[in-house]
């Protein structure tokens, strides 16, 4: 990836990317990310976020929306479509 990393926080309201990774050295946040669907080669989409500091990041997931922390938004790396 670039030598800055992109992560699901990053992305601009409606945004999509693909699931690159995951960047936690807590891998109980990681499992629990992928127990919610989020996955390598997924597409997600930025759909909005809260007035009050950004959280929550609403997210669009394979035709799903998820609401995230900001804090676990930056733990999913994304990459943009080539």
């Amino acid at each position: 990836m670039n030598a800055k990393r992109k992560t699901l926080n990053d992305l601009r309201s409606h945004e999509e990317a693909r699931v690159s990774g995951f960047s936690s050295d807590d891998p109980t946040m990681v499992i629990k990310l992928r127990e919610i669907g989020f996955a390598e080669g997924d597409t997600v989409e930025i759909m909005g976020r809260g007035l009050l500091g950004g959280t929550p990041v609403s997210v669009r997931l394979n035709q799903t929306l998820i609401a995230l922390r900001a804090r676990e938004a930056r733990l999913v790396e994304v990459e943009n479509f080539t």
